[in-house]
């Protein structure tokens, strides 16, 4: 960030629109006074003699004390510039590389200053690691960003996977992703919340393929301008768009074991006012896993119960994100863009029921299939408009987005050989959205904001089972399972913050009003349920910058945590029928008040980010498992139905600290570590019994990046995630290790890599219950083992290199 001189930030931010409009335009009002004249020129590297795109040229007038003109050169690394006529210091500059400078130059007329070799600032090679090669995590004082094209060993996969490697993210055995080790995450795509995470965020994150995201920013510490939803923190995709001039674009194809295939393709045409932008993927997976509940009851007359599930995940889809940007006039933008996602599921469950008589020590066996055929649609409109004034940062944004997701998922269980049960579950979301954010600077260093948001849900859950009348060999629909669910959620929001800076002292303060209205409709049981919530969401978030490599800062903001759809749908699953899934209308959402200190330091080649948290929420919703009174008969006998779900019952407290080390040791060599170890406490009680965790784990990673001989990358990455306990379950802890290597070719046109994820065959969720009346000894994998993946990429009218410097967002500053 260093590198980034004050003129190169305010001629990339000023001038990106110069860059995209016709040629011959006055860059600002007071230079129309004089005449313009066009200066042109080209700038390369010095040492391989590649045109630089994005270097910045600015005019700078000693008369007026200030830059007058300037812009930025194209992918051809040429610049013209319309310029008024006078004396100016010209000055040259790119990332890394050493300033040329023209002085006292007199301009009057069309003018070719010819062609500029810019050498690299040996001083800074280290920087350029981390600016040009773009490393695989970003720091900032706010948040952290993830850049997904740099990991090989996520290369073929999906966004479970990205998340997985994400700092301060991981995704447990069942798919559930937490932060910090707190589940309740919010996940937005491109900044707004989308149905591709809506109905069955598990399921669609494993759909969207890894190569179709640019990057994903970890937000722990939010301010105003954000949604109060997730307790843990924000993360926001970002899908992949490019900025470059011309037609280009980049094909990645992927093939893998067990059985995989894919590819996805991005192209952008950009000319004049007008780019046009599309992503598509396809993509072909299978997945292996298995499920293993042991249940021992403390009372001799109920037989142990050994059940254990083993299942085929095929899953198959079309992604595509296309749209259109309009650059209306100088100042002002439209962006429409249609994503549409379709994928089919094919899940073949096999699940084997063992039953042990304690009396007699004999054992019965039952075999249950089932096979599960889902289709989950998702089509967003979004329309964006962009309105800049005169004054810099002074902005006007408006957005509205419609969305609509079907999930239909029909399935057949077979016992023993019979079919006894046909299952459907049909789920149709749509989701309007409404938002509006104006910025206002006041002066040179403040910034007042103030926003609208509103956020209208509906959700139609249609869930039937039909049973096997053995009497007539024929199926009748069972109305004590058979149910519809609606469920509406209604959020409508406001803010105001304000920020400035004071010397090396900067803050942002904001105030933020939320109002919930939610609908419970059950039109099976008749049964209404209406709630209408407001509250107010405080933020605070200041710094101090000790020096330009040093800062601490310290971050106050409330959240809460609203039940989803599931959680409030009281009516059991049925993938099981002696451990059963049932939701509580009754839900409240979950308060908390969090509190973050962090400190930043770059020192040499290391990079340090580190923080202590701390968390205390109100009215937690956690999940817990107890015996309903209610029996299932399985070979003429009679077994105690267990019933897992969400109840409001405590006091939750997280004290924490996190810190991630990045290390360069060369430019061929890279480390990067993150560590967080926390304290959950938890104080509570439900149907008399006392509910209390005194816990304290901890999680780590390891990624280390190493150039070979032949330019060939080598990366592994190590995570693992500590043991924990609360009052029912002890959980064990999870090492896995990836591991990846890559190569360009075609000069860097190309890319071809290979990895490995879960080299070892250790990603094993494994976890005790321990109840009153009996316990459970569960194991779950959710991958299946190691996943082997080739992909290769081509790239046509993009470089590596340029790629990676297309996107001016390092690591380092407050985000006001």
């Amino acid at each position: 960030m260093s590198k980034f001189t004050l003129t190169g930030l305010m001629l990339f931010f000023g001038m990106l629109t110069t860059y995209a409009q016709p040629k011959n335009k006055e860059v600002n009002t007071a230079s129309a006074i004089s005449k313009d004249v066009t200066i042109k020129g080209k700038v390369v590297d010095k040492e391989t003699k590649d045109p630089l795109e994005y270097a910045t040229v600015s005019f700078f007038s000693k008369q007026k004390n200030k830059i007058v003109a300037g812009g930025i050169t194209d992918i051809n690394g040429a610049f013209s510039i319309p310029v008024p006529q006078g004396v100016y210091d010209i000055s040259i500059e790119y990332i890394s590389f050493k300033t040329q400078k023209i002085e006292n130059k007199k301009i009057i007329s069309n003018t070719n200053l010819g062609v500029f070799f810019l050498e690299i600032d040996l001083a800074a090679l280290d920087e350029v690691e981390i600016v040009a090669e773009r490393t695989t995590v970003e720091i900032k004082l706010d948040k952290k960003i993830y850049n997904v094209g740099k990991d090989l060993t996520v290369s073929g996969g999906n966004v479970s996977d990205v998340l997985d490697n994400v700092p301060s993210v991981s995704v447990d055995g069942e798919g559930n992703i937490s932060l910090r080790g707190n589940d309740n995450v919010r996940i937005l795509i491109n900044g707004k919340p989308s149905g591709l995470v809506g109905l069955n965020s598990t399921d669609a994150l494993r759909q969207l393929p890894a190569e179709s995201i640019e990057k994903v920013e970890v937000i722990t510490s939010p301010s105003a301008r954000y949604e109060a939803e997730g307790t843990a923190g924000i993360l926001n995709i970002i899908l992949r768009r490019s900025k470059l001039q011309g037609l280009n674009g980049s094909v990645t194809a992927n093939a893998g074991h067990p059985d995989a295939a894919g590819i996805s393709g991005n192209i952008n045409y950009r000319t004049g006012d007008v780019n046009f932008f599309s992503t598509t993927s396809y993509a072909y997976n299978e997945r292996l896993g298995y499920w293993y509940n042991n249940v021992k009851y403390n009372d001799i007359d109920t037989p142990d119960l050994d059940e254990k599930r083993n299942w085929t995940d095929i899953r198959k889809g079309l992604t595509t994100n296309t749209g259109i940007e309009w650059y209306i006039n100088d100042s002002a933008s439209l962006t429409t863009a249609v994503v549409y996602s379709n994928n089919n599921s094919d899940d073949r469950s096999v699940n084997n029921l063992v039953q042990l008589d304690k009396n007699t020590g004999n054992t019965t066996r039952n075999l249950r299939l089932n096979p599960e055929l889902g289709n989950n649609e998702n089509i967003q409109y979004s329309v964006n408009f962009v309105k800049d004034f005169d004054k810099s940062d002074h902005k006007l944004t408006f957005d509205f987005q419609y969305e609509d997701t079907n999930n239909d998922v029909n399935s057949i269980i077979n016992l023993d050989a019979v079919d006894t049960e046909l299952v459907s579950d049909f789920r149709d979301q749509t989701q309007i959205l409404l938002q509006s954010d104006y910025v206002l600077p006041i002066g040179e260093m403040s910034q007042f904001e103030m926003g609208y948001r509103g956020d209208f849900r509906t959700n139609i859950t249609d869930f039937r089972v039909d049973t096997l009348n053995v009497s007539t060999n024929t199926f009748e629909i069972n109305r004590n399972l058979t149910n519809v669910f609606n469920f509406k959620q209604y959020i409508t929001a406001a803010y105001v913050q304000f920020g400035s800076k004071i010397k090396k002292f900067s803050y942002l303060l904001g105030l933020r009003l939320e109002n919930t209205k939610t609908t419970i409709d059950q039109p099976t049981t008749g049964d209404f349920n209406r709630k209408n919530l407001t509250g107010l969401f405080p933020t605070v978030n200041l710094n101090y910058e000790m020096s330009d490599d040093e800062s601490i800062s310290l971050g106050y903001n409330r959240r809460l945590r609203r039940p989803r759809g599931f959680m409030l749908n009281p009516f059991p699953s049925r993938s099981s029928i002696t451990n059963v899934f049932q939701g509580n209308p009754d839900l409240d959402p979950t308060y908390t008040d969090r509190f973050e200190l962090g400190y930043l330091n770059r020192f040499n080649k290391f990079t340090l980010s580190s923080a202590l948290y701390y968390a205390h929420s109100e009215n937690v919703m956690t999940f817990i498992s107890r015996r309903t009174g209610k029996t299932v008969m399985i070979n003429d006998r009679e077994f105690p139905v267990i019933e897992r779900g969400p109840v409001n019952l405590a006091t939750d407290k997280r004290y924490g600290f996190e810190f991630n080390l990045n290390y360069s040791p060369s430019r061929k060599w890279r480390i990067n570590t993150d560590f967080n170890v926390f304290k959950f406490e938890r104080n509570g009680s439900f149907n008399d019994v006392t509910i209390e965790a005194d816990n304290l784990t901890w999680r780590g990673r390891l990624t280390n990046k190493l150039t070979l001989p032949y330019k060939i990358d080598w990366q592994t990455s190590m995570n693992y995630r500590g043991p924990s306990q609360d009052s029912q379950n002890d959980r064990k802890g999870v090492l896995t290790t990836n591991l990846a290597f890559s190569k360009d070719l075609f000069k860097e046109k190309a890319s071809i890599a290979f990895n490995i994820r879960d080299v070892f065959n250790s990603n094993i969720f494994k976890n005790h219950i321990t109840t009153d009346t009996f316990t459970t000894d569960q194991q779950v994998q959710f991958r299946g083992g190691r996943i082997y993946n080739i992909s290769f990429t081509y790239r046509f009218n993009q470089q590596k290199k340029r790629e990676r410097n297309g996107d001016f967002n390092g690591g380092g500053g407050v985000e006001m």
